[in-house]
Parts: C-alpha cells; structure tokens; sequence
C-alpha cells in the first residue's frame, strides 16, 4: 500500500496514490470529516463554486476540502480520463491542494446508467472540522478492479470483457481487498465503516450474502449505485465512508 502523508494545511492524512486522487483520507487528532452531498448534483464549475461558498461560510480554510464524489455524462476513455483530470486538478492547485503532481484530495466518479448529467458534475464532497471526537473519521476514494503498474487498462483489469456470476465475483474480491488495504492503511477496519458503496450495472445479488455480508465488511449494509466506473473497460468500483457527519445542503 502507498505511503500514508499528513496534510497538515487540511487536517487530515492521505493515502498517497496518482496525480488524480490519493486512495483515501481520514481526519487527523483534532478534526473529523463532514460530508455535504448536494440535494442536486451542479456542474462542476459550479459545484466547486458552491464548495468554496461552504467552506467560507463555516470558517474553513479550502485546503480543508478532503474528498469528493462525482457523476460523468458516460465512462471516458483512457486518454479522456487523463485530459478531465489534468482540468479537474486545476481547482484544487488553486486552493493550495494540489502541488508538483501530488494530489490529497480523495474522490469517486462514477457514471450513473439512467438520469445521466449532461456533463461531469459534483455529487458530494467532504471536509475536514476542528473536533475533539475521539472516534476517527475516514473516505475511502473509488476503487475499481484493474491492478497499478504498467500495461492498458484491459491488461490490467480483472477478468476484461467478462460478466458472468464467477467473473463478477472475481472483480469484487479484487476491489474489497484493495478497499481493506486502504482501511487498514488509514488505521480502520470494515467494523468502523458506515456507509458501504458498490457501483456497477451487472448482477451482483447472488454475491450478496457470501462476499459482503459473511465477510462482515458491510455493517451498515451495503448501498448499490446503478453506475458504471469511469473508464471504458471497468464494470466494478467500491467506495467506505466513515465521515463523522453527513448533511444535505
């Protein structure tokens, strides 16, 4: 597993990962993640345009921004995903985030199968509080089934093109073993997650009971987002959270 770096300007920690996002954050002794999930999902400029507006408002610096969700028109291809994010990074180096390809900030982007946005948009974003709560908070980023290293995304994806009962329950035990590392990383377990997310459009039903709730690893359940991940190729993608608050605004 990558490197675990304190963001001391944020009040959080992050697991080290690629210049588009870290792998996870978890809120530093004396702070806790909130996570604020728009009633409607904004374009991106003016999602983050509302962020900036949050955070001003709640005395919070913008390096304070920790992780976000978003919701894509349809999965990009390679080198569009590559292209999105070298603007999408473009914000967060504003923000004093962002510097010399490193990248704290945590995030899922996902692409929803029926009422799709008519550009990629902002759907949630997290930050971090001053607290006393000695119960840690944390967000996983987004995780689909295809291995780091070199290669195309379909040498690197699990079980490529395949969709069957057996295939899917590959791609799954690849992604919660990659979602475990993360947790244990951060200094959690499944035990501290609150809310369990899988994103997909093929069947996992029958992979319910013996892959997630035998293992233990949904304790509140699991929510299935009808979305594909965002790239061309991957047909699984889970994220944890464990923000220590969750509003609507």
């Amino acid at each position: 597993m990558s490197n675990v770096i304190a963001f001391a300007p944020g009040g959080y920690r992050y697991i080290s990962a690629v210049f588009q996002y870290s792998g996870g954050v978890a809120a530093e002794p004396g702070f806790e993640l909130v996570r604020a999930r728009l009633a409607k999902p904004l374009p991106i400029a003016e999602g983050f345009a509302l962020v900036e507006a949050h955070l001003k408002a709640g005395g919070r610096p913008s390096t304070a921004f920790a992780a976000c969700e978003l919701r894509s028109p349809a999965p990009f291809t390679p080198d569009g995903f590559v292209e999105f994010n070298r603007h999408y990074v473009q914000t967060l180096e504003r923000w004093g985030i962002y510097k010399n390809e490193v990248n704290p900030v945590a995030r899922t982007n996902v692409c929803p199968e029926f009422d799709k946005p008519a550009s990629p948009s902002l759907y949630a974003f997290t930050y971090s509080v001053p607290s006393t709560s000695k119960r840690g908070s944390f967000i996983l980023a987004g995780g689909g089934e295809a291995r780091g290293g070199p290669g195309t995304y379909p040498e690197r994806i699990t079980r490529y093109g395949e969709h069957s009962t057996e295939a899917m329950r590959d791609k799954v035990r690849f992604v919660i073993a990659e979602m475990h590392a993360r947790l244990t990383a951060l200094g959690f377990d499944w035990k501290d997650a609150i809310t369990t997310q899988a994103y997909t459009v093929f069947d996992i039903g029958a992979l319910m009971a013996e892959e997630f709730a035998q293992k233990g690893i949904t304790p509140g359940g699991l929510s299935w987002h009808f979305c594909r991940p965002p790239v061309q190729g991957l047909d699984f993608e889970m994220d944890v959270r464990g923000a220590a608050q969750e509003i609507v605004i």
